[in-house]
């Protein structure tokens, strides 16, 4: 699990024309909470970076005032116009304390419809799940060593380690291998003439 570390300023004064001071220095204001705490502080956008921009699980090290916080990201607000970062919330992680957090979903093994021409769509690339800290990972695996053209793998499919309950929906799709074009328009013709499809030897008619 890769560790952001994060060196923050405390806020004192709270407000809209204190944060919109905060961020005219070309600081973000973001707060702190969980575990009984919370804190205020500001950070510069080149410290978050590593969080923000990324499809990877990290967790940030914040240090504030003399303690330090270890979080997840747990919601960014972007201005609608120039996608500036306005404010970030951080979740404090405690020990034996289960959280709620997105996790991406990684592919192992080699479909055989992809190898058959197929494409691997992928619908959903972070599902919801609920753990201790002690049990975050920074992605989840799904194997799609036995993927047919046609068949998709879905939530329930996911290897989850123990202690880490998925609260996402077991039968949402997360990828399946779609069927090329190429490959429908034969089957569609060869059904239409009631010939066999290309490549089908025991349908062939006999001489």
């Amino acid at each position: 699990m890769e560790i952001v570390k994060v060196e923050a300023q405390v806020r004192t004064e709270f407000g809209k024309k204190h944060t919109k001071l905060v961020r005219k220095e070309g600081l973000v204001p973001a707060i702190i909470y969980g575990g009984g705490t919370t804190a205020a502080i500001s950070v510069t956008p080149k410290a978050v970076k590593a969080l923000v921009y990324t499809p990877d699980f990290k967790l940030a090290e914040i240090t504030a005032g003399g303690e330090t916080y270890t979080c997840i990201l747990k919601d960014i607000v972007f201005h609608p116009l120039s996608d500036e970062i306005t404010h970030i919330d951080f979740l404090r992680t405690i020990e034996g304390t289960p959280i709620k957090v997105e996790i991406p979903v990684a592919y192992k093994g080699k479909s055989p419809g992809v190898k058959e021409g197929g494409k691997l769509i992928v619908q959903m690339r972070k599902v919801k799940v609920k753990t201790t800290p002690d049990k975050l990972t920074d992605k989840l695996y799904v194997d799609i060593g036995e993927l047919e053209l046609g068949n998709s793998v879905r939530v329930r499919d996911i290897e989850l380690p123990e202690g880490m309950e998925l609260l996402t929906t077991g039968a949402t799709p997360v990828a399946i291998v779609e069927v090329p074009r190429a490959l429908k328009s034969a089957d569609a013709a060869a059904d239409a003439t009631g010939a066999a499809p290309a490549g089908d030897a025991d349908a062939a008619p006999e001489a």
